[in-house]
């Protein structure tokens, strides 16, 4: 059975954001929930970390973090990343 348009679309801008996040030194791990989601965490600090998913929203898809509050557009997943890593960051 394939996966719904939706789906890769989904999966599409959470590896995007994946990359990001490692390339700042997190660690990116694709969930294959319903939906599916990223567990992002700080591999120095096993207590910091969060879930992030993507949804579609009037303008586009953005990325969420679990409590609902957007992190930024998924079309942009340099800046979402910047933010979560000073969200997660010790420093």
């Amino acid at each position: 059975m394939q996966a719904h348009p939706r789906e890769h679309t989904r999966t599409y801008f959470l590896a995007k954001l994946a990359g990001e996040l490692e390339s700042h030194g997190l660690t990116a791990t694709l969930r294959a929930a319903d939906p599916p989601a990223l567990r992002v965490s700080d591999p120095d600090t096993a207590m910091l970390a969060e879930t992030v998913d993507c949804v579609p929203q009037a303008g586009g898809w953005f990325y969420r973090w679990s409590w609902g509050e957007l992190v930024g557009q998924a079309d942009e997943p340099a800046q979402a990343a910047e933010r979560i890593v000073r969200v997660l960051s010790r420093r």
